[in-house]
């Protein structure tokens, strides 16, 4: 069986290009097999990977500025920063206890060493946010720009206005007036992520959203 080298996540898993320690095989299966949330509005599998997926541009964006152990701890906490969320918004600090309980069942011996560093990079995602982007880790800001990038994702308007509206508990349109706003006033505050998703990319999706709600009107 001939594995995908770039761009798919069976890449990722397996580390066919090398970038990190090892490979995720291990705990690919425990999320796709043992996670409650993979059904989820928004917090689900598509947005653990999506993050996941993230992450990895960005320690290939890095390079050999990320070491290999430091990569691998940041992709677990990528796998693992919703796993089992309840799909309800309101208690991050809830849902970060059960993504971290279930890091622990399930963190190989040979990871034991990266536990605080993966715990610190997965509580960097609590949202609210309790510690500014600029005061916290380098591994903890690509996390962070990774979780909000799904925006940007071709299925955002499936993503955002029916799935995160459905767990917010408000209604699709509603959703995408929130989306304005939020666009306005995001930055990003990695190299990677703002090479990625520069000003002109914010602007051009802020543009997206008032066209739909004209259309709604």
């Amino acid at each position: 069986m001939k594995i995908p080298t770039v761009g798919s996540i069976p890449a990722i898993i397996l580390n066919t290009e090398c970038v990190y320690d090892g490979n995720l095989r291990h705990y690919f299966n425990t999320v796709f097999m043992t996670a409650t949330n993979l059904r989820n509005g928004y917090h689900n599998f598509g947005h653990m990977f999506h993050v996941t997926f993230r992450c990895y541009e960005a320690i290939k964006y890095y390079g050999v500025t990320i070491g290999k152990r430091d990569a691998r701890a940041l992709l677990i906490a990528a796998m693992f920063h919703d796993f089992n969320h309840p799909g309800k918004t309101g208690n991050d600090d809830l849902n970060i206890i059960f993504a971290l309980r279930g890091l622990n069942k399930h963190l190989l011996d040979e990871d034991r060493d990266l536990l605080p560093l993966i715990i610190e990079i997965i509580q960097a995602t609590e949202f609210p946010y309790t510690v500014a982007g600029e005061k916290i880790a380098f591994l903890c800001q690509i996390i962070r720009d990774a979780d909000i990038s799904q925006v940007f994702s071709v299925s955002w308007i499936q993503t955002f206005a029916f799935g995160l509206s459905g767990e917010m508990g408000v209604c699709p349109k509603r959703m995408l007036e929130m989306q304005e706003g939020y666009l306005t006033s995001l930055r990003f505050l990695t190299a990677w992520g703002k090479a990625t998703f520069p000003q002109n990319v914010i602007d051009t999706k802020i543009m997206e959203v008032k066209t739909l709600l004209a259309c709604l009107d």
